[in-house]
Parts: structure tokens; C-alpha cells; sequence
């Protein structure tokens, strides 16, 4: 029995991405470890609350968890039929609620499971520890103890979050009840930190810092959101310094903590990557996607449901891909296909006669050859979806718009104009033009013209509390002689035309493709993160780096011979011509391994209040160009859809039409 974290090593020798360490630690370091003495070979029951479930359901599938030994998954909370024969797995918070339940799970004479191996999500209270102590019964049958210190949610292989959805209105709310404020800080806190247990890193803490106009400016509760959430995640970092076996004692990586207020362009501006358009274009649950499949040929419509994730290499190819590159790439890879596989040759009319030979390979390769054009059949159709909504909803131009805006190319008028002339565009639409225009020229919402611009998009006053909402992301008031907004965003102001810029062009890049210019402000601070360019008083540090923290390694040697593992039996024709994994050229699994391997520290950056697929993006931007894995973690990931409905719901004082000012 034991009461701390398992004392596995650091992951620093063969490389594992994000996701796969926390799946290894909860299918191995937690299920395959109950697998010992009596216990070998007997099925268990695996028990978890409403958080430890999803926690599972982000990193493993249930086949997954039946190969490790689990034939039943029980909710804690629920009553449960009496297994006395078999073991059982708690993997559950550590709260009072919790311990009771399993205290009485596991006590007199007759307990529901033969034996209990426990695994707490965090750390527990040395309060709670005693009253499992204090009953012997439960402590013969307890297999394990153990705290897992695992709390977070991965969603890639780059990026987590800490399943905080209502941070907005919590955090950003009404500055007179903050109670639930802190509280929600306190739990983003403790999830973050989990992270770093896990991974067995110990982060340099950074953060934005509060700034007031002058010194007679009251500091508020949202200013000082990022200062107080790197505080409480360093205190957990600090403990488990001293708890958890082999934990670093000296920083191994970088940890920025910022907040909604740097970027409010990024949630609601057009996104051009496949992965963005899916998501803000076709009405997705999460990553599912529902198309229509005929059942037979000639038979009825069925309704299909796929995952977009990480299981489909045409998928990870893609979906940071622009979507005209997208859309050309599907129809290179299908048009290739076709012509080099004979059964698809068949299927598409295609006049060459075949051999014996070629129809024996043909019905060999039948299954792979399903695989596959079910696969590219899938992302051609939703590519064409998106392209069709693009052009029935005259998106080129709302973007072309939005962009200009945003360098500093487009104002007020030309937005005004737009609004006349595009009176069939959606409500959303307008609105996050607006937003867009919000953040850029303030001071146009301000009285009558907030009014003017308001019947101008016919938007309601719902819709223009979401303008006024924005404001309360916007926490750094700032001087107008500098030029800049209440959002804290600085512009460039143009000799002639005095036009504001949110970006400035980044020229050392070449804009390949039309409404790619946009970048999330995250690039920037990265960048200078890196160069140790950073503002340090802009964004201070927690702890002072040790001396030889800069610049050290973090994975080991780079293997010399790296080779595929992919069987050389594969058709010919399940490969494109210059592939060996039969998807693509550039195919982003190959050598993954060697080439994080190569890498120096993580940097992990954090934004309170929700991040976009912009900014995962360039996550993955960057790590390629830096050479160091960038991790974002977020309280959540959002969708455009989902920011304006957070925005909705942050309650403040009661709101006129005088009062929607920015």
C-alpha cells in the first residue's frame, strides 16, 4: 500500500506526446498495476465520479480499459449491485462525499468488493487519510492507496484543458460577488498543477501582470486573475517538490499564464484551417461529425457518426491546412488513388481489362481498399460542404473584411458600407464583426454611435450585451494619448490615413494563401518567450530560473536509423507515390519520435477563460519552428458559437443602450 505518487521516472527517455503519457499512466501506472498476487488474472470492477469518467473518456476507449482487465464501469454515485468475488478499482476525487461512499463500499462483514486498489485524482487531506485508517476491516482489503495527481483533460496531443466552462461569467462577472471567482480559481489551479506532476515537470512560472492607468486606479479582482492563479498553481508545485518521488527540484520547463484579455480578435475572427471551418461551419458535437451513408446501393439514407481525431492520418494531415489547401490536397490524394487502385478503377468506370493476377490482388487488398475510400470519401464531402457554405454565405468578402480590419487596412466607413450592402448576412455574422470593430475602435460604440452601429447591423440588445461584455475581458484601461483601447491591445497608427492595426504584418513570412494573414497574439509571446524577449515586467516571474536552466536539453539521443514499422506487404496502391503510409507525402506520423527527440524544454501556456483553434494551431506552428513542444492548456476549448454564449452570460449591473460603452 502506498500513499504517494507512483514513483515512476521521468518521461524523458523515448518520447510519448501529451496525450499518450496520461493514457499510459491511467491504462498501466493505474489499472495494469492492480494486476498483482491473487489478483492477476480476475476481471475488476472500475468505479469513478462524474470528473475521474471524463477524465477516462478524454485518453482512453473502453477497449481499452477491458484489456486491462475491467469488465464493469460503475458510476460511484449510483447503487451498486453486490460483487463479492471480485476486486474493485476506485479511481475517484478525493473529497469527503467520495471517501465516505467507499468507507462504506469496503466495511463490515460483508463488503460489496473482495478487494479495493484506490487512485485519487489529487492530492488528499491528511484529515480523510485518517478516517480510512481508522477502520481496520477496510485496510486488510485495501490493495492500493495512491494519489494520481491527474486532474486535467487532454484534448490533442498539444493542448489540455481544465473542463472550467463557466471561468467567463465566474471570473469576469460581476466584480461585487467574486466568491465563486476564487473558487474557480482555486480548482484551475489544482488541475493545472496535476499537469506538471504527470509530465514530472517544474515549470518557471510567468504571468500577465496588472496594470492600472495610474497609481490612483483601484487594482480589480479581473486584473489580478492571472497573478492570482500563478501563485496557487507555484503553491501545489512547491508541495509536490517535497511529496511526489522524483519530482524536479530545478525548472525543466516554461509556464506562461495569461488570461482572455490579450487576444479578444482570436475567438471570434474567421478561421481558415480545415479544422477551424469543421468546427464553426458544420454544427459539430464536440469532434463528431454525422453525415449521410446509403445503406445499400439504392437503399435508404443512414445517418453515420465519425470522430475527427487523431486515430485518422488524413485528418491529422489536414486540419491545420488552409481550407483551399485542404480541398486541393483531398483531390490529389482521391484522383491518385483512383488511378493506381483497380478495384476503384472498377467502381469508377474505368475501360482496362484485368488479369487473373490483378483481380486476385484486387480482392486481396478489398478491405484496405474500403479503409481507405471511406476515409477520403468522408473528408472530400465535408471539405465540399464547407466550400459550399463559403460561397452561398459570401464568407471570402466577411473575411477579406475582418483581416483589413485587423491590419489596420479597412475602418468604421467600410465596415458600415459592408453592413448596408450584406443585409442577407447572418446575425451571428454581423456580430462578430462587431466584436471585431469593438476591439479594435472602441470608441465608436460610445452613445449615439454604439446606437447607430446597432441599427446599422440589425442587432438586438441582447446581441450588443455581448459587445458591451467584451468589455469586461478588456481589464487594462489604458491612456488614449498612446493610442491604444480598453482592451490593452497597441496599434499602429498609419501617417496618413491614421488607421488602427490589432497585428502587424509579419513580413518574414510569405502569405501563400488568400485570408491567412491573421495570427493569435499567443505567436508573438511565444516567440519572445523563447528569445527571452519577454517583458519582464510586463510578465513577471514567480521563481527565478537556476543558472543552468536556459538552453538545456530535454530528450535524450537521437536514433540514427529510424524506419517504418508499416509491413512492406501493403499494395502498391494503397501508397501514394512518394509515401510509405499510403496517406501523404508530408504525412505528419512519420518520424514524430526522432524529431521531438531533438527538441529543448517544453513551454506550456495557459489562457484563462477559453482558447481557440487558432491558437492551437500555432502551438504546432511553433513547435516545429522553435524546437521546443509547445502545450496550451485552457479552461476550455471554444468555438465562436460558444465564446458569444459564454459572453452572453456574464452578469453585471443592469445594462441600457446609454450603458453599452467600450
Amino acid at each position: 500500500m502506498s500513499m504517494s505518487d507512483s514513483d515512476s521516472s521521468s518521461y524523458v527517455g523515448d518520447y510519448k506526446s501529451f496525450k499518450q503519457i496520461c493514457r499510459e499512466r491511467l491504462l498501466h501506472e493505474m489499472l495494469r498495476s492492480t494486476k498483482t498476487g491473487d489478483s492477476i488474472s480476475t476481471w475488476k470492477v472500475l468505479i469513478m465520479d462524474k470528473l475521474t469518467v471524463k477524465i477516462m473518456s478524454h485518453s482512453c476507449k473502453m477497449t481499452d480499459i477491458t484489456n486491462e482487465g475491467v469488465s464493469l464501469v460503475e458510476d460511484i454515485y449510483k447503487r451498486r449491485q453486490s460483487l463479492p468475488t471480485m476486486d474493485a478499482i476506485y479511481f475517484i476525487q478525493p473529497t469527503r462525499e467520495n471517501v465516505i461512499i467507499f468507507l462504506s463500499d469496503m466495511s463490515g462483514k460483508t463488503p460489496l468488493y473482495k478487494k479495493a486498489f484506490v487512485f485519487f485524482s489529487s492530492t488528499i487531506s491528511k484529515e480523510l487519510v485518517t478516517d480510512i485508517k481508522k477502520d481496520a476491516k477496510v485496510l486488510t482489503r485495501l490493495g492500493a492507496l495512491r494519489e494520481m495527481n491527474l486532474e486535467y483533460f487532454p484534448i490533442d496531443s498539444q493542448g489540455f484543458i481544465t473542463n472550467n466552462d463557466q471561468v467567463l461569467e465566474e471570473l469576469f462577472g460581476d466584480e461585487e460577488n467574486n466568491h465563486k471567482g476564487v473558487s474557480s480559481l482555486n480548482v484551475m489551479a489544482k488541475r493545472i498543477a496535476t499537469v506538471f506532476a504527470s509530465l514530472r515537470e517544474f515549470p518557471s512560472v510567468r504571468f500577465r501582470a496588472a496594470k492600472s492607468l495610474d497609481e490612483t486606479t483601484m487594482t480589480t479582482f479581473r486584473d489580478l486573475i492571472p497573478t492570482k492563479l500563478a501563485a496557487e498553481v507555484w503553491d501545489h508545485l512547491v508541495k509536490y517538490k517535497k511529496s511526489i518521488p522524483n519530482f524536479p527540484q530545478t525548472e525543466t520547463c516554461e509556464l506562461l499564464i495569461l488570461d482572455r484579455s490579450i487576444d479578444q480578435i482570436a475567438p471570434v475572427i474567421h478561421e481558415w484551417t480545415y479544422d477551424a471551418m469543421c468546427h464553426d461551419l458544420l454544427n459539430m458535437e464536440g469532434n463528431k461529425y454525422v453525415h449521410e451513408v446509403p445503406s445499400k446501393p439504392g437503399g435508404p439514407i443512414e445517418r453515420k457518426e465519425v470522430l475527427l481525431e487523431d486515430h485518422d492520418p488524413i485528418w491529422l494531415e489536414l486540419r491545420h491546412a488552409h481550407i483551399a489547401d485542404a480541398s486541393e490536397r483531398l483531390h490529389e490524394k482521391m484522383t491518385n488513388f483512383i488511378s493506381k487502385n483497380k478495384a476503384a478503377q472498377i467502381q469508377h468506370g474505368s475501360n482496362g481489362e484485368m488479369s487473373t493476377r490483378d483481380l486476385q490482388k484486387m480482392v486481396l487488398a478489398l478491405p484496405k481498399y474500403n479503409e481507405q475510400i471511406d476515409k477520403l470519401s468522408l473528408h472530400v464531402e465535408i471539405a465540399g460542404k464547407i466550400n459550399r457554405i463559403i460561397r452561398e454565405s459570401g464568407l471570402q468578402e466577411l473575411g477579406q473584411l475582418e483581416q483589413d480590419l485587423v491590419f489596420g487596412d479597412a475602418t468604421t466607413k467600410d465596415v458600415i458600407r459592408f453592413l448596408s450592402m450584406k443585409e442577407d448576412m447572418t446575425c451571428e455574422n454581423r456580430l462578430r464583426l462587431l466584436m471585431i470593430l469593438a476591439s479594435i475602435y472602441p470608441e465608436k460604440f460610445e452613445g449615439e454611435k454604439g446606437l447607430n452601429l446597432m441599427r446599422v447591423a440589425k442587432l438586438t440588445e441582447e446581441d450588443m450585451s455581448v459587445v458591451h461584455n467584451l468589455k469586461m475581458l478588456g481589464v487594462q484601461p489604458v491612456a488614449k494619448k498612446k493610442m491604444t483601447t480598453a482592451f490593452g491591445l497597441k496599434f499602429d497608427i498609419r501617417k496618413k490615413k491614421k488607421k488602427r492595426a490589432a497585428r502587424k504584418e509579419r513580413l518574414d513570412e510569405e502569405e501563400k494563401w488568400q485570408l491567412s494573414r491573421f495570427y493569435p497574439i499567443i505567436e508573438e509571446l511565444i516567440e519572445k518567450l523563447t528569445k527571452n524577449e519577454l517583458s519582464k515586467e510586463d510578465y513577471p516571474c514567480l521563481n527565478d530560473p537556476s543558472p543552468s536552466y536556459h538552453g538545456s536539453p530535454l530528450f535524450g539521443s537521437v536514433n540514427q536509423n529510424p524506419h517504418s514499422m508499416r509491413s512492406r506487404r501493403t499494395p502498391s496502391w494503397a501508397r501514394s507515390r512518394s509515401s510509405e503510409d499510403g496517406y501523404s507525402s508530408d504525412s505528419v506520423l512519420r518520424h514524430a519520435s526522432s524529431d521531438f527527440r531533438r527538441m529543448g524544454q517544453r513551454i506550456f501556456v495557459f489562457i484563462v477563460g477559453g482558447a481557440t483553434r487558432s491558437e492551437l494551431r500555432i502551438c504546432y506552428k511553433l513547435t516545429e519552428k522553435l524546437k521546443r513542444e509547445i502545450i496550451l492548456g485552457s479552461s476550455s476549448l471554444d468555438d465562436p458559437a460558444q465564446f458569444i454564449m459564454k459572453l452572453k452570460m456574464i452578469t453585471t449591473h443592469e445594462l441600457s443602450l446609454d450603458d453599452i460603452q467600450i
